[in-house]
Order: C-alpha cells, then structure tokens, then sequence
C-alpha cells in the first residue's frame, strides 16, 4: 500500500518506519528541510532505540523515502497521515493549525479517492473539521473527488515504540465507512498475525479514546503519589501499599509507582486538552484539575525534601542551599528517551538553582536536550553518572534509567561530601542504605521498608 505521513516528529517517523518495515511503501514529509536532508543520510532527530537501524534498512531498500514535496506525496499515496503536533494553546485546549494546515494542504493536492487518517492527539471533532477544510480546498478547485476522515491514535510508549507499534496492545481505528475500514484493516493485517487485536468504532468515540486513556493513566500516577505523601505522614511504606493493592486483579500493578510526578509530550498537555473540551461543552472536570494540581505539586517533592534536609545543617539562614552542590541523574521526563517536555527535572533544578545550589546532572541521552533549556547554568555529564558527584554534597535521582539501579554505593559515599541521597524514583531499599551509612530520603517510604523493593 502507497503511504505519505506528514509530520517526521515522534508519532510519524514511528508509524512511518513501521509501516515501511511490514512492506508498505511509505513517503514521510515535513517542511524542515534540515531534518529531512538529515533522515535521508540516516541521522535520527530523536533517540528511540532500535529506530536508526530501521530507518536506514527501509530506506536502503527503497521502501521508506523522506520529502519536503507534500504535492508530489499525496498524489502518489491511497493512505495519508496527519502526524503534526497539537501543542497546548495559552487555555490548555489542543491547538489544530498545523493539523488543519495539512488538511487543507491534501485538499489543494489530492488526485482521486483519498484515505485522511488522524494520527495526531486531536479532541473529539477534529475529524469533522479536517473534512470541512479538505472540502473547502475541493470546492474551490471546482473538482469532486471522494475522501474519508478516520481517527487512528497512537498508544506508544517512549522508550518502546518500536514494539508497541509492531505488536501492539489494540490498535484503535474511528471510520463511518465499510470500504475504508476494510482499507484500514488490510494495512493493519501484518501486525495483527498472533490475535486480532483491533478495534473498530465511531470517529468521536476513537478521538475521546484517546485522551480517556491518558487521563486514567495519569490519575494512576497522581492517585498513588498521594498515598505516597500520606504513607509518610503515617510512617506506612509506600511499596508495600503498592504490593497490596496491586495484587487485586481490579486494580493491577501499573502505573501505580510512586514519583515525582509525570511529564512527557502526552500526559500533561492531554488531561489539559480533555479539560478544557469538557468546560467547552458546559462540564466541570473536577477530577482531571485535581489528577494535574498534584501533578504540579509532586515535581517540587524532592527540592522541598532537599531545603529541609539543609535547612536543619544552617538553621536561620534565608538560603540554606546556597553554596550547597546537588548531583542530579536522570534529565529526560522517563528512561529510554531524550524528550524533555514537562520532565519533573526542570523543575526540581529551577527550584534548586533559585535557592541558590549548583547542580550538576548525568542523563544517558538527554543533555543536548537540557542544554537547550538550562544552557551554562549547570554542570553535565553524559558519560559516567559517578563524574558529577565528586564533592556534591547530595544525590537527587529524578529518572530511573536502568543505569542508576545498582551503583556502586562505597563508591558513591566516597565522592559525596556528605552520604545524602533523595530517591525520587524509589528504586533503592531504604534499610540497606541506612545500613551503609546513608541518610536516605524516598517518596513514601518512611515505615519499615519491610519490602524489598
């Protein structure tokens, strides 16, 4: 099947590629002419593993190819993506310039019967006004060709794209047309060998599945921090609270980690967007304001935690971490990723640089990315994590990568100046670094760490 994705960010080089790797012949189009020179020798603009070497496989095989000709693109293709971004407007609502910007743009171009899929997070009426612009462009070109509009959002998580999309939970298609949906299904059919693992629905429905699912995502998170802050209230352990009541088959295990609150490119602006659709239409979405007030809230959890710590050393004193060095790990808003959008790191280093610390952080991949956002203010190292820590006195870890699991603690007491760290993560057992001499400060773990966890 002839594909064109437009928009080469993170949905659509993904899609795009997966596409192109189940034997499709995709085209990916964007207006940067400078990423799309980039992608044709091969250089990725984001990091998600495995997505570089599939990218240079399909393009080395004449199935993937990358455009700034958009005309040229829709002519040729039966199936085209809208892959742009929906950026936050300054209410919260999700903003569809760029994807109307498309639509009309396919309007202007299309030759014969078109496919217009929505792979952008969009609100529930998207797909009527991307129809409305295509029809505009038709109707002022005085030609009459058939189109549909379908709904098709994407379930990837950063760090696992790649196996998301090619072995995917569901697969969500919105279409009101028979012989479209059988179209979608076709070019869905590779990766549905094992059990058939789509789901047909309404437009609107597939638009609000969407937000729904990162709204009860999010809620997860932000219900759990909670209990987190009340379990060291009442001297409870937080992961043995998890332990109990994730066994209940109810309830289950995920995203129910304590943290210091989420961020990324689809939770935060996706509970803002759902919302501001619901008071559009006269609701009052008390829970989800509540799910992103403790969301806010959380991020500044370990700075709080870091000025008491220092505040009991310089009882008195308006700044007690001036002066102070903080090693921090982890940049990017989870493992796995370079994407520093709404990462509970920036504002755990603001809060720490405003009171007067110096910071230096170790991330595996985002530097260049907190470079953009932090410039000179602080100290980075993409390296070794044990290069920061020299003289610090505390470690603050605010991503869990795989690298930071198991250090070597003798090593890290050696370099710090004081045996100090606050496990935004939770991924240390209280008990044993007490044992070693540290002070250990946790999200939620101030009962008997009776868990290993």
């Amino acid at each position: 099947m002839k594909i064109c994705v437009i928009g080469t960010g993170y949905v659509g080089l993904v899609a795009g590629t997966c596409f192109a790797e189940s034997g499709n012949t995709v085209v990916c189009v964007d207006v940067n002419e400078e990423k799309i020179a980039g992608l044709r020798e091969g250089v990725i603009p984001i990091y998600e593993p495995g997505l570089k070497e599939m990218v240079i496989r399909n393009s080395a095989e004449g199935r993937l190819t990358f455009t700034t000709d958009l005309a040229a693109a829709v002519k040729t293709s039966l199936v085209n993506f809208i892959a742009v971004g929906t950026p936050p407007g300054e209410d919260g609502s999700a903003d569809l310039k760029y994807v109307l910007d498309v639509a009309r743009a396919i309007g202007s171009h299309m030759e014969g019967f078109k496919i217009i899929v929505d792979k952008s997070t969009v609100p529930v009426g998207t797909a009527d006004q991307v129809r409305r612009a295509v029809q505009e462009e038709l109707d002022r070109r005085g030609v009459s060709y058939e189109f549909d509009v379908v709904s098709n959002p994407e379930f990837l998580k950063e760090g696992a794209a790649i196996d998301d999309f090619m072995k995917p939970d569901r697969v969500v298609i919105g279409v009101d047309n028979v012989r479209t949906a059988e179209l979608m299904k076709e070019l869905y059919s590779p990766f549905m060998r094992k059990t058939n693992r789509m789901i047909l629905m309404d437009v609107r429905s597939a638009e609000m599945t969407k937000y729904a699912a990162n709204a009860m995502l999010a809620t997860r998170i932000s219900f759990m921090n909670q209990i987190a802050n009340l379990c060291e209230r009442m001297g409870a352990d937080v992961s043995a609270v998890r332990e109990g009541i994730g066994s209940d088959s109810r309830i289950g295990y995920d995203f129910l980690f304590p943290g210091v609150g989420y961020g990324g490119s689809c939770f935060p602006k996706d509970v803002k967007a759902l919302v501001r659709t619901a008071e559009e239409c006269g609701y009052d979405f008390m829970l989800l304001k509540a799910v992103e007030e403790v969301n806010e809230r959380q991020k500044m959890l370990i700075p709080e935690k870091i000025l008491r710590h220092f505040s009991g050393d310089r009882a008195g004193e308006s700044r007690p971490l001036a002066g102070k060095t903080i090693a921090v790990w982890g940049l990017s808003f989870k493992p796995r990723t370079d994407d520093m959008r709404e990462a509970p790191s920036i504002v755990v280093i603001e809060r720490l640089l405003a009171e007067g610390a110096s910071v230096r952080a170790h991330d595996p991949e985002a530097v260049k990315e907190a470079q953009k956002i932090f410039g000179d203010r602080i100290a980075y190292s993409c390296s070794s994590p044990y290069d920061i820590l020299a003289g610090a006195d505390a470690l603050a870890i605010v991503t869990e990568w795989n690298e930071y699991r198991n250090p070597d603690f003798e090593r890290i007491a050696e370099q710090l100046r004081t045996p100090v760290i606050f496990d935004g993560r939770n991924l240390y057992n209280p008990r044993r670094l007490k044992e070693m001499g540290f002070i250990y400060h946790g999200i939620g773990r101030n009962g008997s760490g009776f868990v290993e966890k």
